[in-house]
């Protein structure tokens, strides 16, 4: 799969981050949730990034 960087918090790559893929889908990079109460398919799971990246990714006609 190819990602394309659309934004980030950080330019280092070790930090929230929103990706293009190649298969017209939304790839996320963010800290892992463990605690959260819900039932996650084992092949899945939930990430935490800032809403600003959402935000920034809007208005810069990303997604």
């Amino acid at each position: 799969m190819d990602l394309t960087r659309l934004v980030g918090s950080c330019d280092d790559g070790d930090c929230p981050t929103l990706y293009l893929t190649d298969r017209g889908t939304l790839a996320v990079q963010g800290a892992p949730i463990t605690e959260h109460g819900l039932r996650i398919p084992a092949h899945e799971t939930l990430v935490e990034i800032p809403v600003e990246l959402i935000r920034k990714a809007v208005r810069d006609n990303l997604i």
